[in-house]
Parts: C-alpha cells; sequence; structure tokens
C-alpha cells in the first residue's frame, strides 16, 4: 500500500519510513492540518496527501524548490534531470508533474517559499508538522525555530535524517530533536529509523 504506492517518484524517503509517518500524520490529523518543510519532487507530500484526505484536510508543501546544499551541482545528492536551462537545481516542475499525475492537488497546498520568510506571516495553527529541509545546521535551526511553535497542543513534530552518529549522516536534525526534547514544549512519541516523533505538550 503506502510501502509501494510511489516508487516512481524521486525522494529519499524509505518506503518504511513513509508507513511510519503516515501513521503519524494520522494522528496529527485529528488535530489539525498538515505541513510539511521540504518537499522536493514530492514524495512525502504524497504520502502525506493520502492521510489528509482520509482526515478531511489539507497538507501545505513549503519548499523554494531551488535545492539544499547537497542538491546543488557537484555535491552527493545533485540530480542532472533537475536542473533547469539556465544550469539552476529546480525542483518545481517535477513536484508539480508528480502531485497532478497522482490527483493531490485537491488536498495539497504547495507554498513556493522559504520556510523562514512564510513562517513570519503565518497564523494557522497546525495538528502535525514534518521537517525535512536543509540540513546544515542553520537551516535546520531556522525550520525548528520558526515553525515549532505553531503546533496545536498535542499536535505532531516529526523529524526526518535524525542520525546520532555523525558517520551515519549530517548532524542538524539530530540537533534539532535534542532541542525539541530539551525544550520543555514537546514530548518523545517514537522513532522509527531516522525518523523521530513528539508531540506538543
Amino acid at each position: 500500500m503506502a510501502a509501494t504506492k510511489f516508487e516512481d517518484v524521486k525522494g529519499f524517503l524509505p518506503a518504511e519510513e513513509a508507513e511510519k509517518l503516515c501513521q503519524w500524520a494520522d494522528l496529527g490529523a485529528k488535530i489539525g492540518p498538515l505541513l510539511e518543510i521540504g518537499s522536493y519532487c514530492g514524495l512525502s507530500t504524497l504520502h502525506l496527501a493520502g492521510v489528509a484526505r482520509k482526515a478531511g484536510t489539507v497538507v501545505f508543501a513549503i519548499d523554494h524548490h531551488r535545492g539544499s546544499e547537497e542538491h546543488q551541482v557537484g555535491e552527493f545528492f545533485h540530480d542532472d534531470a533537475l536542473v533547469d536551462e539556465q544550469g539552476n537545481f529546480d525542483s518545481l516542475g517535477e513536484f508539480n508533474r508528480n502531485i497532478k499525475r497522482y490527483q493531490a492537488d485537491d488536498v495539497v497546498i504547495p507554498v513556493i517559499a522559504t520556510s523562514e520568510t512564510l513562517a513570519k506571516y503565518w497564523s494557522i495553527p497546525l495538528g502535525f508538522l514534518f521537517i525535512d529541509g536543509g540540513h546544515s545546521l542553520d537551516a535546520a535551526l531556522i525550520d525548528y525555530r520558526s515553525w515549532s511553535a505553531h503546533i496545536k497542543r498535542g499536535g505532531l513534530l516529526v523529524i526526518h535524517d535524525v542520525f546520532p552518529n555523525v558517520s551515519q549522516g549530517g548532524q542538524a536534525p539530530h540537533a534539532i530533536w535534542l532541542l525539541a526534547k530539551q525544550s520543555g514544549l514537546f514530548e518523545e512519541v517514537g522513532s522509527y529509523d531516522s525518523l523521530r516523533a513528539l508531540k506538543r505538550l
């Protein structure tokens, strides 16, 4: 089901993590709308869209679509197929095609912006926040500090690519997970592979 449904969509969310993400999103969707930071080509967006439709809510998909540091030319996760005529990384076209192809545009609201800029004007309380944006420490801290206060009491914060050891991956998502745990505003809900979930108190 959720494990293989979007296997032709580019992304970095393993099938088993996607299934767990949907389980947590289902809990959050009972409290308020869903929002993800870092949509890339729409893989996680499509999984969350199914949850939102079932719950009668929406997914706000926040991404500037110019790629994170690791997506730029010469970096490890760069994809030549996502480069525009000017030689710049641009995942927006692929994202839009996937959302339309899987008929998710009734519940997905794309917002083309940096999360920091949008958060300054945001006023909608959220039931679920998925942070999967830039993995530099500055980017991760901005995403957490800009958006965690918008989660309603009982809502969920889920962070992707949390690795305790530097040999496994970047440490920025791990750092904001620790910040959330130590803030007194969240309690741990669970973990699965590189996903970490916390509930807003």
